[in-house]
């Protein structure tokens, strides 16, 4: 095979990148956030302590533009559970730390790749720094966090199926969260990501290649709400952007590289609500629909999200 087959070939396995999550030959992680947080990220809502989060995403889309497959169509379930311990113990630029765990689990269904499959996603592990909201006259103005996202291959790959619930390769996700209080009632948040992807060094057998290693990406998400009953319900606008801003680099057979040059990009933005059942429960919903993508699906995806603080 030729360069000029690696390439076709790369370009097809893209049509099932980012797919809510799964993971293929040349594709981010598993891990990657494209809207499972918005509203208030700046803090944990109920302070130090333990807290678990339960998400529940589905993920739909039957067109890919750009690459436009025949009877192209996906569905994809993700089951996500999250640890989160906050201490309220400073340790850097006053900044206390933090560790967030989570643990995804995925089905997917797809036409025409004839692979579906389903298991345990990769492991991401954040060790992170929250700091204590800054205050005015009227309660909060800014609050804010850094983490240090890592993504582990742990979870379930098979090199002969073109669709994975994991991606086989380590990554590094940091990212910087705030909200601010433009009012006591109304907020903005966002949450910016950078994405630097390791070797995958067993891809799926399809591409051809003995290793590949996807581009380096920025990712954000952004949310706006307001309150609409005090201390229980919240409804606004949420949404999230990725850039791939580095080549996926494919090492061939013959010793050679060649980068697919095919960058993908998303933007998706939809209405959201988030509804406080006490002051130690929370549950989210958050609905987008993609458009602006580049060497990508574009659907849907809807997110459930329930946070407690124990």
């Amino acid at each position: 095979m030729d360069r000029r087959h690696y390439l076709v070939t790369a370009v097809c396995l893209l049509l099932s990148a980012f797919l809510a999550g799964s993971a293929v030959a040349y594709n981010q992680p598993l891990g990657l956030n494209l809207g499972y947080t918005s509203f208030m990220d700046g803090a944990p809502p109920a302070g130090p302590g333990f807290y678990y989060e339960h998400y529940l995403a589905y993920y739909t889309a039957d067109k890919a533009p750009d690459l436009d497959p025949p009877g192209f169509d996906l569905d994809a379930w993700i089951s996500l559970s999250q640890f989160v311990y906050q201490s309220n113990t400073p340790i850097l630029f006053n900044g206390k730390w933090g560790l967030n765990v989570m643990v995804p689990y995925v089905w997917i269904d797809s036409t025409p790749l004839p692979e579906n499959s389903s298991g345990f996603g990769d492991l991401l592990v954040g060790p992170y720094l929250q700091w204590d909201p800054i205050m005015g006259a009227n309660g909060p103005v800014f609050m804010h966090r850094v983490e240090f996202q890592m993504i582990f291959p742990t979870g379930s790959y098979d090199d002969e199926k073109a669709l994975n619930p994991a991606a086989n390769a380590f990554s590094f996700n940091p990212y910087w969260a705030g909200t601010y209080f433009i009012t006591p009632k109304w907020t903005v948040s966002g949450r910016f990501h950078y994405l630097w992807n390791d070797e995958n060094d067993d891809p799926f057998v399809g591409s051809g290649a003995d290793k590949v290693q996807a581009g380096e990406a920025v990712h954000v998400n952004f949310a706006t709400s307001y309150e609409l009953i005090p201390k229980q319900l919240r409804a606004g606008i949420n949404g999230y952007w990725l850039k791939q801003i580095s080549a996926t680099e494919a090492d061939l057979p013959d010793g050679s590289t060649v980068d697919t040059n095919d960058d993908e990009m998303v933007f998706a933005i939809g209405p959201g609500a988030l509804l406080s059942l006490s002051p130690d429960t929370h549950l989210f919903f958050n609905a987008y629909f993609e458009t602006e993508t580049d060497n990508r699906p574009e659907g849907e995806r809807f997110v459930l999200r329930l946070v407690h603080h124990f």
